[in-house]
């Protein structure tokens, strides 16, 4: 019995020795062993000694204390530790913490600061101690994919500090507010797109990237994540399950449930959109992978006829250009053009209404929907924060759509009228659809095209053409086409939930790789060759103005459409298209202005859109 009180009194002592120099080195320190005195009941020394407070000295802490007997007579009072005297650091985070709003001191998450040792980046404490107020979030991790993991020992699973922090613990705010919203897929982000560290676990690599590419994504990369759903809408804040688990947040039992947070009349067809679908995996997603790949070798097929016969027709339009000057140098004049500067009506004032109505809503879809398809880029943030939010681009967008369904049925009712009830043009309707004056491909087209081939290779003269040439055509028919690709998947897209209770949720995979690529191709296609063909071509650059005043003279006429004015002359029917009165100054000054603002935004787009693709 005695030789355990001397082991233990040694013991004893060999701590007090650890836990403060003998000599008590600063002159205010006071020795452990005076202490120990009247607060061993509540203080291991042995606890003390192997903490991480062990090699301070009591009054380290206790700096008002520098009497002992006037502290034991109650003269001077145990103040309230400062941790901040060596903790600054962890001090001026708590300060900005909610924690530090709510009063919840260092003390009541270390608890007995005389004992504490230290976590040596083991997480597992990390929940331990979050666990002491939040029970409930607590449990939901450990029941967790994360929470398993780290209580298996798998420090790269996340902790409640990975996502909240340690001390700068900040207020997520209102519930809906787009910090909190932020919050909600920004700490998932952080860990996910450490592709090396996924790869490790044998966790999905692409969840971040697909996550960007999908209209949430996008949202919260422009910096309005309020209005969408984040990580933790579908795979919640703290139990996160795999789809396998009965009670995960994407079960097949509860993804409607899910859903339905957002989507409230999502019907169970809906659930089976891939949330993280990857167009290019062949294998894990076939469906998606052809379209991806169909449209993309769509726009790689039109970009590259289209882009080598602007090319081709730039060169042979300058040469030709060049041809004029020297004759006109050399007195080599070709004859003028009987009544040259005489005006004639190529188009009706509805045929310009209407042009008028495709230049405003398309540059409308274009300026609110390539911020969302370039959503990474700075450029397209700002555009969004002009609009005041993804919203009201949403709402723009969407009045340029319906202003596009708008004119696509007026199109419809005139080729109707066209075909059947119009008087001054004749044959049946078969007739008519195959005729000059028709905007449906016929075989002379074969024949223009064949002959503008020639002419850009020096091989023969220009085309005489019609009434409408092949390009034209092309446009025409490619409103058509759009209209079906852009528009039907763009309904989709506008109404989830009611396409979703009879189409399968995959369809919306479809809908977002077709809208996307066709409006795509639809913007680099008229900003580049449209633009060169009604514009940029030698010939009438920098601006044709004839689809804003309908008017074009004879000399034009003739030279362009050589066989449109003959067969107007052989039917004695130019006087009836012949012009009055020119369109007035103000007019054209406020059309021409007009053309040029759509022009320069057109060109402008173009450009970004080119710096996307280049960065």
């Amino acid at each position: 019995m005695a030789r355990t009180l001397a082991a233990a009194l040694v013991l004893t002592m060999l701590a007090l020795m650890l836990v403060c120099p003998a000599a008590a080195e600063n002159g205010t320190a006071i020795d452990a062993s005076t202490c120990l005195k009247c607060h061993s009941d509540k203080i291991s020394a042995a606890a003390f000694a192997a903490s991480v407070h062990g090699k301070n000295a009591c009054t380290s802490c206790h700096v008002a204390i520098t009497d002992v007997d006037g502290h034991a007579m109650g003269a001077i009072p145990t103040e309230k530790v400062k941790c901040v005297r060596c903790h600054k650091k962890e001090a001026a985070e708590h300060y900005a913490s909610v924690h530090m709003l709510n009063d919840i001191g260092c003390a009541d998450c270390h608890g007995d600061i005389h004992s504490i040792t230290p976590w040596k980046k083991d997480k597992r404490k990390v929940v331990e101690t979050c666990r002491q107020c939040h029970e409930q979030e607590a449990s939901d991790f450990l029941r967790s994919i994360h929470g398993s993991s780290l209580t298996g020992g798998n420090q790269d699973s996340p902790s409640c500090n990975d996502c909240h922090g340690l001390h700068e613990i900040k207020p997520l705010g209102a519930q809906d507010s787009a910090q909190h919203r932020r919050f909600h897929s920004q700490v998932c982000m952080r860990c996910h797109s450490d592709e090396t560290m996924m790869k490790r676990n044998g966790v999905f690599t692409l969840a971040v990237r697909t996550f960007e590419d999908s209209y949430h994504g996008k949202n919260f990369r422009l910096g309005y994540p309020e209005r969408v759903a984040g990580c933790a809408d579908c795979h919640t804040a703290h139990k996160v399950l795999p789809p396998g688990a009965p009670d995960s947040s994407i079960s097949s039992a509860n993804l409607l449930q899910t859903c339905r947070k957002c989507h409230a009349n999502a019907s169970m067809p809906f659930t089976k959109f891939h949330a993280h679908g990857e167009p290019t995996n062949r294998a894990k997603y076939p469906i998606l992978y052809w379209t991806y790949v169909s449209m993309s070798a769509l726009l790689a097929g039109v970009f590259a006829v289209f882009w080598l016969h602007t090319i081709l027709w730039m060169f042979r339009g300058f040469a030709e250009n060049r041809q004029k000057q020297a004759a006109l140098h050399e007195g080599r004049l070709e004859p003028a053009v009987p009544d040259g500067h005489r005006q004639y009506r190529r188009f009706t004032r509805l045929q310009i209404f209407l042009h008028f109505l495709v230049i405003t809503s398309f540059l409308g879809l274009a300026l609110t929907g390539l911020p969302l398809k370039f959503s990474d880029q700075e450029w397209a943030a700002a555009l969004m924060d002009v609009y005041g939010g993804t919203a009201n681009a949403g709402l723009i967008h969407r009045v340029c759509a319906v202003v596009t369904f708008v004119y696509f049925v007026t199109a419809i009712a005139m080729s109707v009228r066209f075909l059947f009830f119009r008087k001054d043009i004749p044959g049946n309707w078969i007739q008519r659809l195959f005729g000059p004056d028709s905007l449906f491909p016929n075989m002379r087209d074969i024949r223009d095209v064949a002959a503008m081939l020639r002419w850009f290779l020096f091989r023969g003269p220009k085309p005489a053409f019609e009434r409408w040439t092949y390009w034209e055509k092309f446009d025409f028919f490619a409103v058509f086409w759009g209209m079906f690709a852009i528009g039907g998947s763009g309904l989709m897209l506008w109404f989830p939930e009611f396409f979703g209770s009879f189409l399968p949720g995959w369809m919306f995979n479809v809908a977002t790789i077709v809208h996307s690529d066709e409006a795509l191709l639809a913007t680099g296609f008229i900003f580049t060759v449209h633009f060169f063909n009604t514009h940029g071509r030698p010939e009438k650059f920098p601006m044709d103005f004839v689809i804003f005043n309908g008017q074009i003279s004879k000399q034009e006429l003739v030279e362009e459409r050589r066989d449109q004015w003959q067969r107007y002359e052989e039917a004695g029917v130019t006087e009836q298209f012949a012009v009055g009165k020119p369109s007035g100054v103000w007019y054209d000054f406020l059309l021409k202005g007009f053309g040029f603002l759509a022009l320069f935004t057109g060109i402008i787009l173009l450009f970004l859109m080119i710096y996307a693709f280049l960065t």
